[in-house]
């Protein structure tokens, strides 16, 4: 049998659909990010013409900035409660909407519905349900007699946001739910014929197949969470969104602090040098996620074994 002869596609079109993306990688995110570097050598305070080189001063200065490593480690810890939180709610959504449901659609769309509410809105929304006086969330609770909650305010600041968190579930659970359904049945029946539990069902066949799901959502989930900003900046108790000095000290995270260098001090250098640090940061808990999938995550094609 002859052998099939491909033809090499021109290179016009590949450039032409690549083009796009190369063009805005670099508008948008190369060039700001260089800039943004440049700027952390500087003690540019964002409007005076009076600015100077520093060279590294202001890395130094971050080394020894209590605030700015108080801040990383309360974002580090609130990230390790909300992502497995997350992800949990998000895979027990789906196991649950996964069945045969009367009205099945309609409840879906119930729960997917705040994933796609601005997060702006989002933040209002809840610091209104979580007004101490106001609040829907202390009325309802009055019912059983408890006395009100002052949500917004240490130490419950802390745990409105994880609130404000999980309340936005939807999302994942739409991609759990796409891969709860792309796991084959068969597998499933041949376990059960064989007398697994459904845990057992569960634990060895199902969590194994959806693993590179999973880690999709933890890998995802750890950048975005460590990035949080405007809702701690809306949870708080303030006028404007300036007043970030107000925000409680739980809910005070790393870019609230850099949030507050820029517009607060007008520290355009030193609030570089710290997005530049947790670029680094954030590229590190990535790698150590990325390494540790090795363990935990089991492809249909093995790569290794295909080399």
């Amino acid at each position: 049998m002859a052998r099939r002869n491909w033809s090499r596609y021109p290179r016009k079109p590949f450039y032409l659909f690549v083009g796009p993306w190369v063009l805005g990688f670099l508008l948008l995110t190369a060039a700001p990010m260089v800039y943004a570097f440049a700027v952390s050598l500087t003690n540019f305070d964002g409007s005076s013409p009076r600015w100077r080189w520093v060279g590294l001063r202001n890395y130094v200065e971050l080394l020894g900035d209590d605030d700015a490593w108080a801040a990383l480690l309360r974002t580090i810890g609130y990230t390790a409660i909300a992502v497995p939180l997350s992800v949990a709610g998000s895979l027990g959504l789906a196991l649950l909407l996964n069945r045969r449901l009367k009205a099945v659609g309609l409840w879906r769309t119930i729960f997917f519905l705040p994933s796609v509410v601005p997060v702006v809105a989002m933040a209002i929304m809840w610091k209104l349900v979580l007004n101490r006086d106001a609040g829907i969330l202390n009325s309802i609770l009055s019912v059983a007699n408890v006395p009100p909650i002052t949500w917004l305010v240490d130490p419950m600041a802390f745990y409105a946001l994880i609130i404000l968190t999980l309340w936005g579930l939807g999302g994942g659970m739409i991609i759990m739910l796409a891969a709860l359904q792309g796991v084959p049945p068969a597998l499933e029946e041949a376990a059960r014929v064989d007398g697994a539990s459904r845990w057992k069902v569960f634990r060895h066949v199902t969590v194994p197949m959806i693993s590179p799901v999973i880690y999709f959502q933890v890998c995802t989930g750890v950048i975005a969470t460590l990035q949080i900003v405007v809702q701690p900046l809306l949870l708080a108790e303030t006028n404007s969104i300036s007043g970030v000095g107000q925000v409680p000290q739980s809910t005070h995270l790393y870019m609230v602090q850099a949030y507050q260098e820029f517009f607060v001090s007008n520290r355009f250098g030193y609030g570089s040098a710290m997005l530049w640090v947790f670029f680094v940061v954030i590229l590190a808990f990535t790698l150590l996620v990325q390494r540790s999938s090795r363990m935990w995550v089991h492809y249909e094609v093995d790569s290794d074994a295909e080399r």
